[in-house]
């Protein structure tokens, strides 16, 4: 523990669980969530806002007058995506306003949000407490493609329980200043839902709607005034792409992603966590959009072929935010977007604490003192702390607890600068009894403010590649069968089809007898055997290398593409997600984790010249447990698990240089290669030398390698390791 601490001391509360849009076309979405304010009887509402602006991301300068009770959220974690393009952030603020409020905001000098809020005040007759609004949460800039049909549900929630319904906003009622209504969306006024019917050309389109919030009513009562207790604005863009893909190809949450419309319920400096994760087939994704509260954390971004990852957080700590937080995000990929998803963290409300409470807070534990005359049907006997080791002890008239800060289940998370050490006194029952009794839930935190908190406490490193996997690089080689370092694999080799089927892959083990092994000559041989000069090449072992020493790592290819130019701003797909584009590749199975070998069929590769290019995306993995193994790109088998307990290196790219694709002289042997760095040098040079029988381009920089073709022209190989993403 840090000495001598002055530790700030909150006892945090006592529950009896009882059991507009409008805007402009600059605008890419805006929510509003209305808090009616009981001190004026729900008059005024702090009304919280939620925009998408398009890149470049607008000032907040302007929003928030002298004297006004408004507040700026600015954070650390900005909320943005590149796609669509140019890009977007997302900018939030609260501000109190009327409940029924029209008007205008300025985001910048270039975005302007009209807004149209009708919130009471309303008292409700069975609560005699004031209505509160729909909350209705904000999806990132949505996508679609031409002819492509696609439903959008909107997550809505209500505190009261009540029916959401959303509709169209109306120009003459003044809900928006222009608000087309357009041929190809269809709206499910119950069930919020819109449809985008797939017949509209590519462009962005923006929606204007209404969140309605009713009164629940049985199907067999009929009431004939029903009318909204409140309207709130909510305002969408879709973006329509032209695509030659089918329908059906966006990514896809797994079974470990949160459901839509789920709810977590967060208790005060309490810590929630959730992964999400998506299965890309077609385009690895390329980010996660999220639209979330001020400081929620997203860390450990992974896209690995068609697996990707990424964990969020969110801590509660004291704040002004609404009761009703809402979470959403996508997995974008170049030209695809998955069905947004929402979830909700809701914070919990927290009775005031009864008198005589008492939290001291010292160097290695807190104390607590509680009047137990307060806890009425509480059962004492039922109550611990988060680990059941530490005694809870009661007399007659208070309850006692000793509560160490690294023991008794004590957690520290970090709430804006303080580091807080929490724990939770609660009632615990028998899973197999059912009781209506009340139950006591409290949460205990101690605050150390952040300008005491010194040391290692506050920082959170992840290793670098290099601890993790030591030095490392990669490298091409391209070898006829039979030849090269991993002859004995390649010589009579077991093969496998890597082509992605549907609904599975398929993972067939070729025999040699079954695969076509034969030499990769021309059917016209000269007297000796050999293939003569210039007579078209067949097969090529393309074999995909790194010299990482770590034992457990394991190599993973997931892009191969080959090209007639160098600069590949024309090519044709090898592997794709980890997958054979095309039945003319195999891959050899071997026995070394850092190799990977593919067989390809140059009959059936349509090459105009008489070279190629090729590049490979590559990552290292090691798991964490020698138990699991390392995802396999190409299999629909895998779980979600497997890329959690993995960890990668970033995203590599190997390039050659040109690869002849017919017989030029006999080579060497043996190939002559040498070692390439990770970090790719800010400038190559490389000299030329001329040898018999063969003409070399050997290279003596960092970042490249030279390799020998048996029976191919000698070339080399310039290996550019381009980093795609950092987590």
């Amino acid at each position: 523990m840090l000495p001598r601490l002055r530790l700030c001391v909150l006892v945090q509360g006592l529950t009896l669980l009882l059991l507009g849009p409008a805007c402009e076309a600059s605008s890419l979405g805006l929510t509003v969530h209305a808090v009616p304010l009981d001190s004026d009887g729900g008059n005024t509402v702090r009304a919280h806002f939620t925009a998408i602006a398009p890149a470049p991301c607008p000032d907040l300068t302007g929003l928030c007058a002298e004297g006004e009770d408004c507040l700026v959220h600015t954070t650390s974690l900005p909320f943005n995506g590149t796609k669509p393009t140019p890009g977007w952030c997302v900018r939030q603020w609260q501000r109190n306003v009327p409940s029924n409020y029209t008007g205008s905001i300025s985001l910048g000098s270039s975005t302007e949000l009209y807004v149209s809020l009708r919130a009471g005040p309303k008292v409700r007759e069975n609560s005699r407490r004031l209505n509160h609004p729909a909350f209705v949460a904000l999806p990132p800039p949505l996508r679609a493609r031409v002819d492509c049909p696609h439903h959008f549900h909107l997550s809505v929630k209500d505190l009261d329980g009540d029916r959401v319904r959303c509709r169209f906003a109306q120009t003459d009622q003044g809900e928006c200043v222009s608000c087309p209504r357009h041929s190809f969306m269809e709206l499910d006024e119950e069930k919020c839902m819109l449809t985008f019917t797939g017949k509209a050309a590519a462009g962005t389109y923006f929606i204007y709607l209404m969140a309605e919030d009713l009164i629940p009513v049985p199907k067999n009562i009929h009431i004939k005034d029903n009318s909204p207790l409140s309207s709130v604005p909510v305002h969408l863009s879709l973006t329509v792409e032209e695509s030659l893909t089918r329908c059906s190809d966006e990514p896809v949450a797994s079974d470990d992603t949160p459901e839509m419309d789920s709810t977590l319920y967060v208790l005060p400096f309490q810590e929630v966590k959730f992964n999400i994760h998506y299965m890309s087939v077609l385009e690895s994704v390329s980010e996660m959009a999220v639209v979330g509260p001020p400081a929620l954390f997203r860390v450990g971004f992974k896209s690995v072929g068609p697996l990707s990852t990424m964990a969020m957080a969110w801590v509660r700590s004291e704040n002004k935010l609404a009761p009703l937080l809402p979470v959403c995000f996508a997995a974008n990929t170049k030209s695809l977007q998955s069905e947004p998803r929402c979830v909700w963290l809701y914070q919990r409300e927290m009775k005031t604490l009864p008198a005589g409470t008492e939290l001291k807070c010292e160097k290695t534990e807190m104390t607590l003192v509680l009047p137990i005359a307060s806890l009425t049907n509480i059962n004492m006997d039922e109550l611990q702390l988060n680990s059941p080791s530490c005694p809870v002890s009661y007399n007659t008239t208070h309850l006692t607890a000793r509560i160490s800060l690294s023991g008794c289940g004590t957690k520290t998370v970090h709430a804006g600068s303080e580091l807080v050490y929490t724990n939770t006194l609660q009632s615990v029952r028998p899973y197999t009894m059912v009781s209506r009794k009340p139950v006591l839930i409290l949460p205990l935190a101690c605050r150390i403010p952040g300008s005491q908190v010194k040391g290692p406490h506050y920082e959170i490193v992840m290793p670098s590649d290099k601890e993790v996997f030591g030095e490392y690089s990669f490298e091409i080689q391209i070898y006829l069968p039979g030849e090269g370092p991993m002859a004995n694999f390649t010589r009579s080799p077991k093969m496998r089809t890597i082509l992605r089927s549907s609904p599975r892959t398929r993972r067939q083990v070729r025999s040699p007898s079954e695969s076509n092994t034969t030499p990769a000559v021309s059917a016209n041989t000269t007297s000796t055997g050999s293939p003569p000069i210039g007579s078209k090449i067949n097969q090529i072992d393309l074999h995909v290398m790194s010299n990482c020493s770590i034992e457990r790592a394991e190599l993973i290819v997931s892009k191969c593409v080959e090209s007639e130019t160098e600069d590949f701003q024309v090519s044709t797909p090898i592997l794709n997600q980890g997958c054979a584009t095309s039945n003319n590749t195999l891959e050899i199975i071997t026995t070394q984790s850092n190799t990977r070998i593919y067989r390809l069929d140059l009959e059936k590769i349509e090459t105009k010249g008489s070279l190629m290019y090729i590049e490979c995306t590559v990552n290292l993995c090691i798991t964490t447990l020698p138990s699991q193994n390392c995802p396999d790109l190409c299999s629909r088998s895998f779980k979600s698990g497997n890329m959690v307990n993995s960890v990668f290196t970033k995203s590599y790219v190997v390039r050659s240089d040109p690869v002849s694709l017919v017989y030029t002289t006999r080579a060497p042997s043996a190939s002559n290669t040498t070692s390439i760095s990770t970090t790719p040098p800010a400038t190559t040079t490389s000299t030329t030398s001329t040898s018999t029988p063969a003409q070399t381009t050997a290279s003596h920089a960092p970042g490249q390698s030279s390799f020998v073709a048996a029976g191919l022209i000698l070339t080399t190989l310039r290996i550019t390791l381009q980093n795609f993403f950092l987590y």
